[in-house]
């Protein structure tokens, strides 16, 4: 009974951390700016114990991410369509992007934050690769049947395939955080601006309206 109690409480105390860092970040102008004191300090926990649970900052910022982030996986992972891998190419490629591009801007800060911490590059992380693997996966089930039924988004007879491992990174570069930042934060594009944007991008990246 004491150590399911205890186990019950450890959660608990994470979860307070968890949302106390999640409220620093999106309160900053600066993701930067948050340290380890502020965020024990607002969690009521020591600072030793943040290091103790997560290592360093971005041992921090990275388990914030993937808490939050962790339902959207799951349902790409194993849900229905448009997201899930039951969906066609076609249709769960654009939804992927949409999602998480809707995520990092729902938790613009957040994303900023991982993105920035450690080496700076997000293709160390993986998170990154995750998604990458997902997108390449789809792409190439995309390009692989289409090119064979000479279809509209296909390479066609005769010409090259497009390459599902490249053509994953671009897309994803679009939603990073920082470009994000600067088209909303700073440029003022709206939300639903982006989400326009980007969805005309992803069209024509997959061919949409071209005729074999």
């Amino acid at each position: 009974m004491a150590e399911r109690k205890a186990r019950a409480d450890a959660l608990r105390n994470r979860e307070t951390v968890l949302a106390a860092a999640d409220r620093l970040f999106a309160r900053s102008a600066s993701p930067r700016s948050v340290s380890m004191d502020e965020i024990a300090a607002a969690a009521g926990v020591g600072k030793g114990t943040l290091f103790r649970r997560f290592g360093d900052r971005t041992g921090l910022i990275r388990a914030v991410f993937e808490a939050r982030i962790e339902p959207l996986r799951q349902a790409v992972a194993e849900g229905p369509a448009p997201l899930g891998p039951a969906a066609a190419p076609r249709e769960r490629v654009p939804a992927l992007l949409d999602a998480v591009l809707c995520f990092k801007l729902d938790h613009r800060h957040l994303s900023l934050a991982l993105e920035e911490a450690g080496s700076g590059s997000p293709y160390q992380g993986a998170h990154y690769a995750w998604w990458h693997g997902i997108l390449r996966e789809s792409l190439e089930r995309l390009w692989g049947t289409e090119g064979a039924e000479g279809g509209a988004g296909g390479a066609g007879k005769g010409a090259a395939a497009p390459g599902g491992d490249f053509a994953a990174h671009v897309l994803l570069a679009a939603t990073r955080a920082d470009l994000i930042e600067q088209l909303v934060g700073r440029d003022g594009m709206t939300r639903e601006g982006m989400r326009a944007q980007l969805a005309a991008f992803v069209g024509r990246v997959l061919g949409e309206g071209r005729t074999p």
